[in-house]
């Protein structure tokens, strides 16, 4: 028999979700954020659930290649743009949309065009509003802007930049005071909105937005469930219990005796660890779902095995289903109580855990 952990994926919340976030930006085109293999859900099972989108953007050139074989004419925008000569190469032979936050990529796309005979697709000089981590001054979008602008064939000139702050009240503002100062002499168009900003910010929109977390059911604020944002859990971690004791009152569980029983009660052990990618951090309390019950993890995580106590759920047992994440265990509270987010759990699923989609029938909220 296989080890009981799965974890399964909603096409139809991932479709929803991206619909939510057309509905919040009505004016704007979407692209879907596909990076990190679409957040640990699968690069081409999350590409398929977004096929409402009007492009998919990512970073990895090697997976734009294979969606590009899947997908000849959609546009997909590579977020970091190109990281060497022969990326630059790729994206005109297969009309990728370019990010561009340096000289030295402007200096390979117009060597791959030369080489090629033509202009590249469109692309996206990124200014840097305050994050400073990529992206150029004003002075350097000017100087980017007019080299392209150089190009015999006319090229496509975006404007791009990306949110420090944008979860928090008023976090824009100093971004986009900058990012005002460089769009009054800008003509093309212009992409600034993560999914923060498309929940909480219209006047950052722009002709693009950028939304990635909220595509896959996370929520992008501190204090504001996914839930409430209208958002459902794109990815599911399930298992099962796979054995139960009674531990008498101050008996311990698990490595370093973390959780100690303040009087007699069952315990639950699930085969889940760290190994499948369940953070080890994740305290005494964390939520877990047993056998459609709310309860609480105790002691630490180890690599294969997880404690749960099961005094909320009586009839639990050996096979009884536990939920680690999803729609009923927002993946967010799972993530707070490790001291991280849960964008790092969605993309840290293990490779040993088994995957399945969804179909119609089983997916929630369905039917």
């Amino acid at each position: 028999m296989p080890r009981p952990i799965q974890a399964t994926i909603h096409p139809a919340a991932l479709a929803g979700n991206l619909a939510r976030a057309r509905a919040a930006a009505p004016g704007a085109s979407v692209w879907a954020v596909l990076k990190a293999d679409g957040y640990g859900h699968g690069l081409l099972r999350a590409a398929a659930a977004f096929a409402a989108a009007d492009g998919l953007a990512l970073l990895e050139f090697d997976r734009a290649a294979m969606l590009r074989e899947r997908y000849p004419t959609r546009r997909i925008l590579m977020l970091e743009g190109p990281f060497d000569p022969a990326d630059a190469r790729q994206a005109m032979r297969e009309r990728l949309d370019l990010a561009v936050h340096s000289a030295i990529q402007l200096d390979w796309i117009e060597a791959a065009a030369r080489e090629a005979g033509k202009a590249p697709a469109p692309v996206w000089l990124k200014l840097d509003s305050g994050m400073h981590r990529l992206g150029f001054d004003a002075a350097g979008i000017e100087a980017a802007r007019a080299r392209l602008e150089a190009f015999a064939d006319p090229v496509t000139v975006g404007l791009m930049s990306h949110f420090a702050n944008a979860d928090r009240p008023g976090g824009i503002e100093p971004a986009l005071d900058r990012i005002h100062a460089v769009r009054q002499a800008h003509s093309g168009p212009c992409s600034f909105a993560n999914s923060a900003a498309v929940l909480a910010s219209p006047v950052a929109h722009g002709d693009w937005v950028r939304p990635g977390i909220m595509l896959y059911g996370g929520s992008p604020f501190d204090g504001r469930s996914a839930a409430s944002l209208g958002l459902r859990a794109g990815m599911t971690l399930a298992s099962e219990l796979i054995a139960v004791r009674r531990i008498d009152a101050g008996e311990s569980v698990g490595y370093g005796s973390t959780f100690t029983a303040p009087v007699s009660m069952r315990i639950g052990t699930v085969a889940c660890g760290y190994a499948d990618g369940y953070p080890r951090h994740a305290s005494t309390g964390t939520p877990v779902m047993v056998g459609g019950i709310r309860t609480r993890l105790v002691g630490r995580v180890s690599m294969d095995m997880l404690c749960v106590d099961l005094e909320p759920v009586p009839h639990a047992g050996i096979g009884t289903p536990v939920e680690l994440w999803g729609d009923r265990v927002p993946i967010d509270e799972v993530a707070g109580a490790a001291g991280t987010i849960g964008y790092e759990l969605m993309c840290a699923l293990a490779p040993r855990v088994p995957v399945r989609v969804a179909g119609p029938a089983d997916d929630p909220g369905e039917g």
